[in-house]
């Protein structure tokens, strides 16, 4: 992080510095967000979040603007900034474009090199056979994790960094709603099948009619997957 600093003129110093905290406050701050320390609807009082980072006030709000500019917060006036939370036709709108940025993800990984695609497989099969695993266990987080993981690799080997942008921030606001459409062993296993049946079309995908068939199935699984959410299935 040396080259950062080269040639700065010392009245930009202070701006640079505190630029730098900021981002450090706003990963904190997006951590405690995610993890439930921070419930939606919850108020984030600047003076206790100043107390608590032992920072001054300077990073603490441009950490909240970019939460804001993010959509995980929201400022309004004589009521301060609090947690987002998402209404229902919120979740569904980020649901369906998830499920475009799903889709376009596994038709790129269906035209990799066969080489490349076949590392993907296995990576795929090692999740499903974790969350094999963490339903064996009844453990609905550790499945949580590896489900983000399988859908974040077609995401990562697309190899796209406005697509994998875009995805990081829909994940991010989905995880506001505290979904719970994996909590039950019946949604887990029939949400693992759908990831089998996707792997599987992936593993095809020379020999199948339809080149498109895993980028249907990724976009049916991540739109059952709402339907899951909010009980049409």
């Amino acid at each position: 992080m040396d080259w950062l600093f080269n040639e700065v003129a010392q009245n930009d110093f202070d701006e640079i510095k505190n630029t730098s905290l900021g981002k450090l406050v706003r990963d904190q701050l997006l951590s405690q967000i995610l993890s439930g320390a921070f419930a939606p609807g919850q108020v984030l009082r600047e003076s206790e979040l100043v107390e608590q980072l032992k920072v001054s006030r300077v990073p603490v709000r441009e950490a909240l603007r970019a939460l804001e500019s993010s959509g995980l917060v929201v400022s309004r006036k004589h009521f301060g900034v609090y947690v987002r939370e998402l209404t229902d036709a919120e979740v569904r709108d980020l649901y369906e474009f998830r499920a475009l940025l799903d889709s376009h993800a596994g038709r790129m990984a269906s035209h990799l090199p066969a080489e490349r695609r076949q590392m993907l497989v296995q990576d795929l099969e090692a999740c499903t056979q974790a969350m094999d695993a963490a339903d064996a266990e009844d453990n609905p987080q550790a499945y949580y994790r590896e489900n983000l993981r399988f859908h974040w690799l077609f995401i990562d080997y697309a190899g796209n960094k406005e697509i994998a942008k875009a995805y990081r921030e829909v994940i991010q606001k989905l995880h506001l709603s505290r979904l719970t459409n994996l909590s039950t062993s019946s949604h887990r296993q029939r949400s693992n099948e759908e990831h089998k049946q996707i792997v599987k079309a992936l593993r095809d995908s020379e020999t199948i009619a339809h080149a498109d068939y895993c980028a249907e199935l990724l976009s049916h699984h991540v739109i059952n997957a709402h339907g899951r959410l909010s009980g049409d299935d």
